[in-house]
């Protein structure tokens, strides 16, 4: 028999790729997954010599960047995460940030962090205000890649017409190779990722122009999150990558303006530390019947956090479209776990309220049968949009942003949040370790994503009560369209083919899943109210006190008496519509119109209960004042109306 070494064992799993992955399946997989979804803060990545990354390896380093995401609020520590990460992976010799700013009408580049490598700390890199290295716009290789917005590989800057030594002038180092890429918002530049100087050879190759596109995803995501108020004043950053320079390299002194960073402006509030560890393993997932998300009347009061991540990806399961569109099985739980992660520890608009929407779309697809009308694709899309619909949600509206002058008014101007979250679950999804959508061919991605636009946006009531007729209108005609079909079977195949119906239907659906707290059993709804309208006094304090305004009625604490009045109203004039329909187009949705009904009847109770109560007050206060008139006019005195009188001499 021959000697079993790790050659032997290595070309029999060649060999055999199936029995491979089944063993690997059986027996490392859950573990794996387990400790990459881990929440400790250090990662397991041994980078104290440069080697080869493994997939494991990777992957982690991937979520060390997501978990630093989760935990800074200052755009600077999560930038030097991210660039110690990639000077290790692509073997660059340093790296540096650039901050673009105009300076009286002149553009310019000024250092923020410099000198970065895998060993490096924060403290050592930070450029204070008064030591920054700045160049002119038109100077440096920096300079020519934010200029023609693409991807530049300089192997031998000797021979580059754009290379400047005006820094190795003063760190006494020579500049070799380069390679830079921008990272773009729509058609201006944002950030320009530069390397300079490969340890490992002569010059940056293919291979490494691959991986500074993949880690742009994440680079991207942070200028966003950190620092979008640069963004409304023209403002790009850009990241060089350079050696480091002897230590009085900090003698230039540029004397330019401070830089103000907005530390924690758009921040997820996300304690790892403080969060279980995620343990998922196949076999463990969720019992969907036990767990009832097929139902209308599910309720995550019984659930953890962690249980809701296992109903969602239990979701997908049931959908049939994990095997079907091939989703890698760890994409799927990082995914989902990244976007509990993404919600932040609000009041309200957390993640139980984004897995709540994702579940009441599973469930009007599934139990409701409105799945009929849309591909497995099409589905697949919507159960998405749900779960992301309101990533990072800070708990204001979208008034309040632009009241605030918070800068994500000025990047989008209209429907500021639900373009915001929508960007942020895009961005995650085009991270390889977290995208589910990663072996569709280009047709289906398109669809994913214009699906994903349209159901987002939907989430928007300013904009479905600004063409509410519209809207209703379209919805009701649609449904009344259903009526006139002998045949249910030959509804469907009309329906399938009618896009724009499907996508009217699609955005009715997402604004039925956004409210649907208000059609669950009264003891769900009517916690859940509360805690709706404390997440809206919260609102108006902050109007109070940073805005110096009086709130509207429903986000005046003071007020808070007439939440019984608010809610009828926003029954009967928001969600009774969108339930009696949906419940007229397919009567398995039925359920939902009921509780809703129901709740109305409990929240008029109260309110007829606190306006008897008002009226006895005020009953109380009319024979008091009568009492006291009628005890002056005793006494010889004038009632009160009477009592003050203008004199004219």
């Amino acid at each position: 028999m021959a000697a079993v070494n790790q050659d032997v064992v290595e070309k029999f799993l060649d060999s055999n790729p199936a029995f491979a992955k089944e063993y690997y399946d059986s027996h490392f997989r859950a573990q794996v997954i387990s400790n990459m979804l881990s929440t400790s803060k250090n990662t397991n990545v041994d980078t104290t010599n440069y080697h080869n990354l493994s997939s494991t390896e990777e992957s982690e380093m991937v979520f060390d960047m997501v978990r630093d995401l989760q935990e800074n609020l200052q755009m600077e520590k999560a930038m030097f995460n991210l660039m110690r990460h990639l000077c290790f992976v692509m073997r660059a010799d340093r790296m540096s940030l650039f901050m673009y700013r105009q300076r009286n009408g002149t553009a310019e580049l000024a250092t923020r962090i410099f000198n970065v490598s895998k060993d490096a700390t924060l403290e050592d890199c930070l450029v204070p205000p008064d030591s920054e290295i700045v160049y002119p716009l038109d100077t440096g290789i920096v300079g020519h890649v934010a200029s023609v917005k693409k991807m530049v590989n300089v192997p031998d800057v000797t021979q580059s017409q754009h290379f400047s030594d005006f820094v190795d002038t003063l760190t006494e180092y020579q500049t070799k190779s380069v390679l830079g890429t921008p990272i773009m918002n729509g058609k201006d530049v944002v950030a320009v990722l530069m390397a300079v100087n490969k340890i490992d050879g002569p010059s940056f190759n293919a291979n490494d122009e691959e991986v500074l596109q993949k880690f742009l995803n994440f680079a991207n995501l942070v200028l966003r999150v950190f620092h979008l108020s640069y963004l409304h004043n023209s403002v790009c950053v850009f990241i060089m990558f350079s050696r480091s320079p002897p230590a009085d390299h900090w003698a230039l002194v540029s004397g330019l303006p401070t830089y103000v960073a907005e530390n924690g402006l758009i921040c997820n509030i996300m304690n790892a530390a403080e969060d279980e560890y995620f343990q998922f393993q196949a076999e463990t997932l969720i019992d969907s019947e036990q767990s009832e998300i097929f139902e209308f009347h599910f309720c995550d009061f019984e659930h953890s956090e962690m249980d809701l991540v296992k109903c969602g990806i239990s979701m997908y399961y049931e959908l049939g479209v994990v095997d079907k569109f091939h989703i890698p099985r760890e994409a799927l739980v990082r995914f989902v776990y990244s976007l509990s992660k993404g919600y932040r520890r609000i009041t309200y608009h957390n993640w139980r309220h984004g897995f709540n929407v994702g579940q009441t779309m599973f469930t009007l697809l599934m139990t409701g049968d409105l799945k009929r009308y849309y591909t497995d694709l099409e589905a697949m899309a919507m159960l998405t949009a749900g779960l992301c619909h309101d990533i990072d949600h800070r708990g204001t509206n979208n008034l309040y942003q632009m009241k605030s002058g918070n800068p994500l008014a000025k990047l989008h101007g209209s429907s500021i949040l639900e373009r915001h979250h929508l960007e942020f679950g895009k961005t995650l999804l085009r991270d390889d370790a977290l995208n589910i959508y990663q072996n569709l061919n280009r047709r289906q991605h398109e669809l994913v994503i214009h699906l994903m636009d349209i159901a987002i946006i939907a989430t928007d009531l300013a904009l479905y009560f600004k063409t509410l007729l519209g809207c209703q209108a379209m919805f009701q005609k649609i449904v009344d369209q259903s009526k006139t079909y002998e045949s249910w079977d030959d509804w469907t195949k009309y329906m399938m083919l009618e896009t724009t119906r499907k996508e009217i239907v699609m955005a009715m659906m997402m604004t039925a899943c956004d409210l649907s707290a208000i059609a669950k059993p009264w003891e769900i709804q009517s916690k859940v109210a509360l805690s709706v309208a404390a997440e809206f006094w919260e609102q108006g304090d902050l109007e109070r006190t940073v805005l110096e305004q009086q709130p509207i009625p429903m986000m005046d604490r003071n007020k808070a008496a007439d939440l019984p009045k608010l809610q009828c109203g926003f029954i009967d004039f928001v969600c009774a519509f969108v339930y009696k329909e949906f419940s007229r187009f397919h009567v398995e949705i039925t359920p939902m119109l009921e509780r809703l009904l129901n709740n109305r009847k409990e929240w008029n109770a109260l309110k007829e209960e606190h306006e008897a109560k008002l009226a006895m007050l005020e009953e109380a206060k009319k024979a008091k004042e009568e009492a006291a008139s009628a005890n002056s006019v005793a006494h010889g005195g004038a009632p009160a109306s009477q009592s003050k009188t203008c004199v004219l001499s």
